[in-house]
């Protein structure tokens, strides 16, 4: 193992596995691993190397030891695992403390020392409102997003793809799922008021927001864009609504329709019937396009095994590139950890059947349910792909990131990890 000291978190998670995997094949003993842990100590935890593999070791043995209910055992390696992790440390210690913090509550859960309804209010608050608590800390994800190039590269070829599909309309109306920030929209706003040979004469933007408890903290995100509208002088009056359901869309006639999904749909994948009646309405109001950006993960594999593996793989790309991307120490780094991955990780590894909230899949997932639902994927043209490009090129890590092209969709990810999709779609006219 020489040049360990060297590998980022993404190559000790691939080692860690092989490691597990040989170890396992191997038929050594789990606990031989533990004194070899202990018996060469981690004071002073070095930034990577052979501590940080066997660190992710202990964490996928407590993984395997609850799996198979071994419960005793997982207690003794979630104990270490505990003793070594750490909010603040380098990133494999950050990322390691919030599967074991998942895995302790799963843990708590199987063998009765907590119920899911004895759970802390701020944690129900936290499974059942996701989108409330992504608004309060709306600072930390546009910091983040601003600086972590995979965001931002989707977010710009998604936009461009969103304005082709309107380019010739005279009355525009975005039904705009990104509910957390609002930070895209300027880009919109902008693209369409410098459209060159005729300027819209109404953009109407629809946002959706999961409970009406949220209003007031997107009202501040309406007041901020319509202060932005009026100091590039749109030609055109704005207005943002706030909805719960698809059925109270209003469309007028004449308007061209654009739905533009960041993130959203997968929220509704674990909701009953959600989904499928969403996409049903939607075709109602029979958009011109529906540009889609989702996790490039599925988080509903049968086994927890095969879950716990893929949500690793997934967040240890997304922690290591924000070690590339943002000092340590940065609040809105530390708050996005918690806030964003760490809640993910928690319900993902910890929940199951309707305290699960996320239900991430892959791309090929979503082509068998749009199908369904008459939706035909589109190409993404050539100024899109020119817009991935460009914004991956202004990021000093962005030699990390990875475009590649599944069919017609454009896959984004980190040192060869999937991250996020990017697709278009439009409804089969019969």
């Amino acid at each position: 193992m020489a040049g360990l000291g060297e590998l980022s978190l993404v190559d000790i998670i691939r080692a860690a596995i092989t490691r597990y995997l040989q170890f396992s094949l191997h038929g050594r003993p789990d606990l031989f691993c533990l004194d070899h842990f202990c018996g060469n100590s981690p004071t002073g935890f070095p930034e990577g190397g052979i501590k940080g593999v066997e660190l992710v070791h202990l964490l996928l043995l407590s993984a395997e030891k609850i799996g198979s209910q071994q419960f005793d055992r997982a207690s003794i390696f979630l104990d270490h695992v505990d003793k070594y992790s750490s909010t603040t440390g380098n990133p494999v210690q950050r990322l390691v403390h919030y599967f074991s913090k998942a895995l302790r509550e799963r843990f708590n859960l199987e063998t009765g020392r907590i119920t899911s309804k004895g759970l802390k209010s701020e944690e129900v608050m936290l499974l059942l409102h996701p989108e409330e608590v992504m608004a309060s800390a709306k600072q930390a994800l546009i910091a983040c997003y601003q600086k972590v190039p995979f965001y931002q590269v989707t977010v710009f070829a998604g936009i461009q793809a969103v304005i082709e599909n309107v380019s010739s309309a005279k009355t525009i109306h975005i039904i705009d799922l990104a509910t957390r920030t609002g930070s895209h929209c300027p880009a919109i706003m902008q693209a369409l008021a410098t459209r060159q040979g005729c300027p819209p004469e109404l953009l109407k933007i629809t946002m959706v927001v999961g409970t009406t408890s949220s209003k007031q903290k997107f009202e501040e995100i309406e007041n901020r864009l319509a202060n932005f509208a009026e100091t590039i002088n749109l030609p055109f009056p704005f207005n943002i609504s706030f909805l719960t359901d698809i059925k109270d869309f209003e469309t007028n006639e004449g308007e061209v329709v654009a739905v533009y999904s960041p993130v959203h749909l997968s929220h509704m994948i674990r909701k009953p019937n959600c989904l499928e009646t969403f996409l049903t309405e939607l075709r109602k109001i029979n958009p011109c396009v529906m540009v889609v950006i989702e996790v490039e993960s599925n988080d509903n594999l049968q086994t927890f095994e095969d879950r716990f593996f893929g949500t690793l793989f997934h967040f240890g790309a997304l922690f290591d590139c924000l070690e590339v991307c943002m000092n340590r120490c940065h609040a809105n780094r530390m708050t996005f950890e918690e806030m964003y991955a760490g809640q993910h990780i928690r319900n993902i590894i910890a929940s199951e059947g309707e305290e699960r909230i996320f239900g991430h899949m892959k791309i090929d997932g979503w082509r068998d349910l749009f199908n369904r639902f008459g939706l035909v994927e589109a190409e993404l043209s050539s100024w899109s792909l020119f817009q991935a490009e460009l914004i991956l090129r202004s990021f000093a890590c962005g030699s990390s990131c990875t475009i590649d092209r599944n069919g017609e969709c454009l896959i984004i990810g980190w040192k060869g990890i999937p991250h996020l999709s990017l697709s278009v779609w439009k409804f089969h006219r019969e």
